[in-house]
């Protein structure tokens, strides 16, 4: 896995998200910057969500990565913790709880710097995978 401040720069996203209980796919395409602020790096996600039969929108998230011990702190915009990613493998997966829904993430570095995250969310309110592509504009 790589360093944290080897993510820092520009990224295209190519992301597809697969809405198990509607049948249908969203697709995002934009850009992750990794940028320093002092004690890590922010990442800010911008792009264009389009899902079927509705008008295209604008997408926006920010998160914050730390380092912290033997792995990666993302946190939320507010610095709440969201999960870790462990040191130490090409494949690394994390977990969130976000009750009553189970968050499982796995990130697949053995293409860097081109890179995946794939999301795979399931509970009585939501059910889909969201798959992300990662490459450096």
């Amino acid at each position: 896995m790589p360093h944290l401040f080897e993510f820092e720069g520009r990224w295209r996203i190519a992301r597809r998200i697969e809405d198990h209980w509607m049948g249908r796919t969203g697709l995002f395409e934009g850009v992750a910057r990794f940028h320093p602020d002092g004690a890590g790096l922010v990442l800010d996600e911008v792009g264009e969500l389009r899902l079927p039969q509705e008008v295209p929108m604008v997408a926006r998230r920010r998160y914050l990565w730390r380092e912290e011990g033997d792995a990666l702190a993302v946190l939320y915009e507010d610095g709440s913790p969201f999960h870790r990613i462990a040191h130490g493998a090409p494949v690394v997966q994390a977990w969130h709880g976000c009750d009553p829904d189970d968050y499982e993430v796995t990130y697949n570095f053995t293409r860097w710097p081109a890179w995946r995250m794939v999301w795979r969310v399931r509970g009585p309110r939501k059910d889909y995978t969201s798959i992300s592509d990662f490459t450096r504009l």
